[in-house]
């Protein structure tokens, strides 16, 4: 093995076009992790599987820019949750009102509308929900008194558009409109044109108003939520989960245990590969037998059988693939430091007294250093995948959101027969481009540090 600055190796690697090329995409995965961990809230990623975190949140909605493509635009849903509020006292009587505005330019129904708040009060307050269409009209939806309380207190609740008190009142209003409101739901009639049942375009606005007879009411956490079938940038799952959010955390995560893994194992075959090869004899003989038994030994089933019987931690499962991946590492240093430790350098080291520790550490292992980087970058898509691959079988860690994970719950809720594509096919693709990163990266390095392909 010719040994190589690394000036040259630097030098050679810029002239790889698959070498820039997997930097390239390497940067804008790296690029990717730091956005996941800057701008997405700690929050999130720890209730990744809290149903209650992802309520407001529609089902197997599909992505947004999916309506660029399509005739007929797929109504979106909407999550209001900054209305302008203003506040009128006349007397003892206060109008607190929450405006929210809402343009509707789809050709379909949105599948409900749900209104959320927090009010503080005393008595018994009012609270109407009123709702003026692009055509002019303008309908009542609730009228109804918050539970009577003698002291200020705090009261949470959701109006939902299928409650049978809203359809009564429209169906009381039913003469604005030419058609049987009998087997329409509310918003059907709330978004339907008046003489035709077909959605009606334009700008919706509503108004919650809260009448009480007191000036210290108010009303919090004041979200409108109009459902729809499109909804973010990667759509969501069955459990109303966005999708985004779990593609963007999966790329910190696949990066950490990718790297972990290949710098641990790397790591720990050369060392013990240049060990058994420096000190030969009984020793390596010792030492490469060991190596074989664990080589031999089927990796996956064993990772399968050790996840089920001690546990399914994420970093366990790093310590399970770390024990199988240095194998193949140490058999090759093991046969570099065989050439190295005949050069004269290394006899001058011995006669001189130096320490075994110092001549591994000083005069063999930096040699072995390009192919330690080349060997790093080319281990990491097969700990990606493994870790993939087990998550898949549901032997994964279920409290982080891994690309595996994610696939593995597309597979219990059978999202290929539903033909949820947008729930399959992003997740795999980003494990085929990281792997497809470090592999170029990898074979680029291989090129420069093996002189067979240098040549």
């Amino acid at each position: 093995m010719s040994s190589i600055s690394p000036q040259e190796i630097k030098n050679e690697f810029l002239r790889s076009k698959i070498g820039i090329a997997g930097i390239a995409i390497l940067a804008i995965l790296i690029s990717i992790s730091i956005i996941a961990i800057v701008a997405i809230p700690n929050e999130t990623f720890s209730q990744w599987n809290n149903p209650g975190n992802w309520i407001s949140y529609p089902k197997v909605a599909i992505p947004v820019w999916v309506n660029l493509f399509l005739v007929e635009k797929i109504p979106e849903h909407k999550i209001l949750d900054s209305p302008t509020e203003t506040i009128e006292t006349s007397g003892d009587i206060s109008v607190i009102s929450h405006q929210f505005g809402l343009n509707f330019a789809y050709d379909d129904f949105p599948n409900d509308f749900i209104y959320e708040f927090s009010a503080q009060y005393s008595g018994t307050p009012l609270l109407e929900i009123v709702v003026i269409r692009p055509d002019g009209t303008e309908l009542e939806l609730v009228t109804t008194s918050l539970p009577y309380s003698e002291s200020t207190t705090l009261h949470t609740e959701r109006i939902f558009s299928t409650d049978e008190s809203i359809r009564k009142k429209l169906f009381l209003q039913s003469e604005q409109f030419d058609f049987s409101l009998n087997r329409l739901s509310a918003e059907d009639v709330v978004f339907s044109q008046a003489t035709t049942h077909q959605p009606l375009k334009g700008d919706y606005v509503f108004f919650v108003n809260l009448y009480g007879i007191t000036s210290e009411n108010k009303i919090s956490e004041s979200t409108l939520i109009v459902g729809g079938k499109a909804f973010g940038v990667m759509g969501t799952d069955e459990l109303r989960r966005d999708l985004a959010i779990g593609l963007l955390w999966g790329t910190p995560l696949a990066l950490f245990i990718g790297i972990v893994v290949a710098i641990a194992s790397v790591a720990m075959g050369l060392l013990y590969g240049v060990y058994a090869g420096y000190r030969g004899k009984k020793t390596d003989e010792v030492m490469m037998r060991f190596n074989d038994v664990i080589y031999a030994l089927p990796a996956l089933p064993f990772l399968i059988i050790l996840s089920v019987t001690i546990s399914n931690s994420i970093f366990l499962m790093i310590g399970f693939l770390t024990i199988f991946g240095w194998v193949g590492v140490a058999k090759v240093s093991r046969s570099m430091a065989l050439q190295i430790k005949t050069r004269g350098y290394i006899d001058a080291a011995e006669m001189m007294g130096q320490k075994r520790s110092k001549i591994i550490l000083r005069h063999i292992l930096p040699q072995l250093l390009p192919y330690a980087f080349a060997s790093i970058a080319i281990s990491v898509p097969a700990a990606i995948t493994t870790e993939a691959g087990l998550s898949f079988l549901g032997l994964g860690d279920p409290s982080f959101p891994t690309w595996g994970q994610i696939l593995h719950d597309a597979n219990v809720y059978g999202a290929a027969s539903r033909g949820l594509w947008w729930w399959i096919m992003p997740p795999g693709v980003m494990i085929a481009i990281t792997g497809l990163a470090f592999v170029f990266i990898g074979n680029a390095l291989d090129v420069i540090v093996n002189p067979k392909l240098r040549r």
